[in-house]
């Protein structure tokens, strides 16, 4: 950070925290943790956060992971259904 402006630096902090908050891979029309959670609505232990993971990879796999992140959904998605 040496060489820095009191003004990059800010805008570097405005930038983590959007990162931390509103991750681009994740912007829409809706909000990935708000449809998890009413996804994950009367869900419990392994389904609840299986649930969870599946959709957070299934949103973000274009902009983030791709392949990868379609192949850990179907992982989540996968130890769902061998829980029934």
């Amino acid at each position: 950070m040496y060489g820095k402006t009191m003004m990059d630096r800010e805008e570097m902090m405005a930038d983590t925290k959007d990162q931390i908050n509103h991750p681009s891979h994740y912007q829409g029309k809706v909000e990935c943790i708000d449809a998890i959670e009413a996804a994950t609505e009367g869900l419990v232990g392994i389904e609840a956060v299986c649930t969870g993971n599946a959709i957070k990879y299934l949103f973000r796999w274009k902009k983030k992971g791709g392949k990868e992140d379609l192949e850990k959904a179907r992982r989540y998605i996968n130890r769902i259904l061998g829980d029934w």
